[in-house]
């Protein structure tokens, strides 16, 4: 937990970063983060004198670690930074302490959009499609999946409160948290000439997991894939880059724009398959990195998108290493698409609209429209 130092350390660390310029960190740029500084800490100002009169001397108690962690999420919202969040460790390779739900939604409804195997969650029953309204007692209503996430996230072994509403019925869980593996890339044969990549989220690995997925699809005589990034909230930007190079021969891929700076303009990378059939499936749950793909792959006319309205995420954060080994990820930048669109607020529209409940329905779109594909290509893999 933070020392009585980090409260202080983490307003310069913002301020640094404000200078220069969403489980759950949406679109970071990998490797990019602050070193901790290993010099003498600045005197105790302000912010230690506050917190130390409050631990000390409030009518309740309060941890000292939990007023500092209040006054760094504090700075965030100040900031105005949506998706700005504090958490223990960097968050990059996709594991944490939580209880294994990722959500997607904002405003008055947060709804579950995948459960981990083997998590708190899964074992106590919460299920895809579930709302979530609160979070020990407090409401959901009004704030973004990473402040909610933030909430869930916290030591092995403590509780927390969940209020869900499966459907119109309302359940009340109290789940001890537990360590939560990252999400695999997972490849499968749908039927004998259509291969299926669902992609939950870009943490490390992900790019090379799809590209090793697809070419076992293709071993397997397929003649179109399904890449299916369905409720994937995002992720890590570079594994967003080496993803959508799989299906790309080199050209633009996306370009982000730091406050005061030049466009960096990120390419395919290497030789990808520009043949196979391909459609990207997305629902409003498709966020950031997950955007990136298919915004490209849309741009570039290598794929067909199918499904409905994506999420909507266009900016890019940054891990910010703290001396206590957690980590501030701080947003930093913009992207733009290859056509010179942005996704922020308005997301994706897909070429084909499926709007329904039922997941099955457009994958069953999806795997029509491959066969058309197939037809006009001749079955070319």
């Amino acid at each position: 937990m933070p020392s009585r130092q980090l409260i202080r350390r983490a307003a310069i660390s913002a301020g640094a970063v404000l200078a220069l310029s969403g489980t759950f960190v949406l679109g970071v740029v990998a490797g990019a983060g602050s070193t901790p500084d290993h010099d003498s800490p600045p005197p105790a100002g302000v912010l230690d004198d506050a917190a130390d009169q409050i631990a000390g001397s409030s009518l309740l108690p309060v941890d000292r670690d939990a007023l500092d962690a209040a006054a760094i999420k504090a700075m965030l919202a100040t900031a105005g930074d949506q998706w700005g969040s504090w958490a223990e460790g960097d968050g990059t390779n996709g594991s944490y302490a939580g209880v294994g739900i990722w959500l997607r939604g904002t405003g008055a409804s947060l709804v579950i959009s995948q459960v981990a195997a083997d998590s708190p969650a899964r074992r106590a029953g919460v299920q895809v499609g579930d709302e979530l309204t609160q979070v020990d007692g407090r409401s959901t209503d009004g704030l973004t999946p990473a402040d909610v996430a933030s909430a869930l996230r916290g030591n092995p072994g403590t509780t927390v409160r969940l209020a869900l509403l499966h459907g119109t019925r309302p359940r009340v869980l109290e789940l001890t948290r537990a360590e939560v593996p990252a999400l695999e890339v997972t490849v499968s044969m749908i039927s004998s000439t259509v291969g299926r990549i669902v992609v939950p989220s870009f943490t490390r690995g992900t790019g090379r997991q799809v590209r090793d997925g697809l070419g076992a699809l293709l071993k397997q005589r397929a003649q179109g894939v399904v890449l299916d990034l369905r409720g994937d909230p995002g992720g890590l930007l570079t594994e967003a880059v080496e993803t959508a190079s799989a299906f790309l021969d080199g050209g633009p891929i996306v370009t982000y724009t730091r406050r005061g700076g030049s466009p960096v303009h990120l390419d395919a990378e290497g030789e990808g398959n520009t043949r196979v059939p391909l459609v990207v499936l997305v629902d409003g749950g498709t966020a950031s990195a997950a955007e990136v793909v298919t915004g490209a792959l849309q741009d570039r006319g290598r794929a067909v998108v199918v499904g409905s309205r994506t999420f909507g995420k266009g900016t890019v954060q940054e891990p910010k290493h703290l001396s206590d080994g957690s980590s501030l990820a701080l947003t930093v930048a913009r992207y733009t698409l290859p056509s010179g669109r942005s996704v922020d607020g308005v997301g994706i529209e897909p070429d084909i609209q499926v709007v329904s409940s039922d997941g099955r329905e457009a994958l069953s779109r999806a795997r029509e429209v491959l066969a058309g594909l197939q037809a006009d290509t001749g079955g070319r893999g």
